[in-house]
């Protein structure tokens, strides 16, 4: 897919996602708002911008890959794909329908193209991320892997485990992106499991570490340019985000991680979306 530069087109995208994301919640009537909004500025990023990928050949096989681990966010990731002419965006509104392709977690069985990976349990994608990037080296290909968690989700030992075999195998194919929002359904990651010192946890664990404004395009595309080219060790970017991001009411308020709003507020937040995201 031809790259998109210019930061105003990708703030609009952005935008769209986010409006998109709204109404296919709304229309759902459950879904997860809160971290489907925060990461509209990362998937835009990645799919308009960084990503060597195809929507009218969705599994050639030089495409990079894009695993998402929190496939609760599923909303946001549908809205993009659709947004990049994976499938037609109208299609957005039977999310969680019965017999739909966009169900509440993404799975490749669905039948939707662009999928990677069936995400549902929490903990498991930078373990499938791993193996791509490991197989990847083995048949000398050039394409690279990335990986989205959740900043709840480092609580898992999975996710550490697969960390130490990255770095075992010095991975320089795979960057991962932490969402981090500092929420997560309970309440502050801070109060639910501390997870700090995340950057140094990392670093020894054998990544190279890099931190960005993940609700800043700009921003997030020149440091993840920064970490694809580092060599012999896995990259990873800590991107600081806000969950809700573009609706100030429900900006990291724990709440919205997995709440719908009605039709009727759905306008309210679709009208405060465009009104924050005016070029």
């Amino acid at each position: 897919m031809k790259k998109i530069e210019d930061i105003h087109v990708l703030k609009s995208i952005a935008r769209d996602i986010r409006v998109n994301v709204i109404k296919s919640i709304a229309v759902a009537g459950s879904g997860h708002t809160g971290g489907s909004l925060g990461l509209a500025d990362v998937f835009t990023a990645l799919y308009f911008n960084l990503l060597n990928h195809n929507p009218n050949k969705p599994d050639y096989p030089d495409r990079d890959r894009l695993v998402l681990s929190i496939g609760h966010v599923a909303p946001v990731y549908y809205s993009c794909l659709a947004q990049a002419g994976y499938f037609p965006i109208s299609e957005l509104l039977t999310l969680r329908k019965l017999g739909s392709r966009l169900q509440g977690h993404p799975g490749r069985d669905h039948g939707l193209p662009g999928i990677e990976l069936s995400a549902g349990s929490l903990g498991q994608g930078l373990s499938v991320g791993v193996g791509m990037a490991l197989a990847g080296k083995i048949d000398a290909k050039d394409w690279r892997v990335n990986v989205i968690l959740g900043d709840g989700e480092l609580q898992e030992g999975s996710v550490w485990e697969a960390a130490m075999s990255a770095a075992h195998h010095k991975l320089d194919n795979i960057t991962a992106i932490v969402d981090r929002n500092f929420v997560q359904i309970d309440g502050a990651t801070s109060s639910v499991m501390n997870i700090e010192p995340l950057s140094d946890k990392l670093k020894a664990f054998g990544w190279e570490v890099f931190k960005c404004d993940g609700n800043n395009i700009e921003d997030f595309i020149s440091t993840y340019n920064k970490a694809k080219i580092i060599k012999g060790k896995p990259s990873i970017i800590i991107a600081n985000t806000k969950m809700g991001k573009g609706v100030q009411s429900i900006e990291d308020d724990y709440r919205w991680h997995g709440k719908a709003p009605s039709i009727e507020l759905a306008e309210v937040f679709i009208n405060e979306i465009n009104n924050n995201f005016k070029q």
